[in-house]
């Protein structure tokens, strides 16, 4: 089945007036599987109802996911992301195939947005997180054997997110931790998953990783609290 030609029909049943509708995903590209589904961004015109919102559903046989907005909502959840460092909405927008109008203009933005890489972290948002990794480590040294492997486990996600942090670099969820880590370093991306199964190799990453942002933080870390 060609997932183009289902997006074109399931915009033309569902939202003819759509500015313009974008197919992305892996269901694209070479990571095609059986169960790739079709992530469909929708462009409505200004104030229609129904935008925003996300739905799923299944549509001539393909599990479809919808991302339905007018201009306005668009670029709100498009700012919302980047605070987060998850480039999730621009990348669809960016790296996805018009099936309907012309998004020429609105994938030029996302992409330029995705090429500069996210701002870089201030001092607070570094300390939090080395003190967060420097916490899990010291959980790692006294765990029980029990449970090594769960805090090991926690740790390889973890400085797999810090390093993207510590270097620029955007991150991701899922199976994008992994593509965004082959983005900025290949090399590095193949150690990372080498090390999955090794609690030796999991702290040592993590200790590289902690000092790209000036070593492990415990004593002096401090955060202000919130009045009720």
């Amino acid at each position: 089945m060609d997932p183009l030609q289902t997006t074109r029909q399931l915009a033309a049943d569902s939202f003819p007036e759509a500015v313009w509708v974008i197919l992305s995903g892996s269901v694209l590209t070479s990571a095609r599987t059986p169960g790739s589904d079709l992530d469909v961004v929708v462009l409505l015109p200004d104030g229609a109802a129904g935008a925003p919102r996300r739905e799923s559903l299944r549509y001539d046989g393909w599990p479809v996911e919808l991302f339905v907005h007018d201009r306005a909502s668009l670029a709100h959840y498009l700012a919302k992301e980047l605070p987060g460092r998850r480039p999730v909405l621009h990348r669809m927008v960016a790296l996805g195939t018009v099936a309907v109008g012309d998004a020429a203009d609105t994938q030029a933005v996302a992409r330029r947005t995705l090429q500069a890489g996210p701002a870089p972290l201030g001092q607070a948002e570094q300390d939090t997180i080395r003190y967060a990794l420097t916490d899990l480590l010291d959980d790692l040294a006294h765990a029980p054997d029990d449970e090594q492997a769960v805090v090991a486990t926690y740790i390889w996600l973890r400085t797999a997110e810090a390093t993207l942090n510590f270097r620029d670099h955007w991150i991701g969820n899922g199976k994008w931790l992994l593509r965004e880590l082959r983005d900025l370093d290949p090399a590095y991306a193949d150690r990372w998953l080498a090390a999955r199964t090794s609690t030796p190799a999991i702290r040592d990453l993590a200790e590289e990783a902690l000092t790209l942002a000036g070593g492990p933080l415990f004593a002096g870390h401090r955060v202000a609290g919130e009045r009720g």
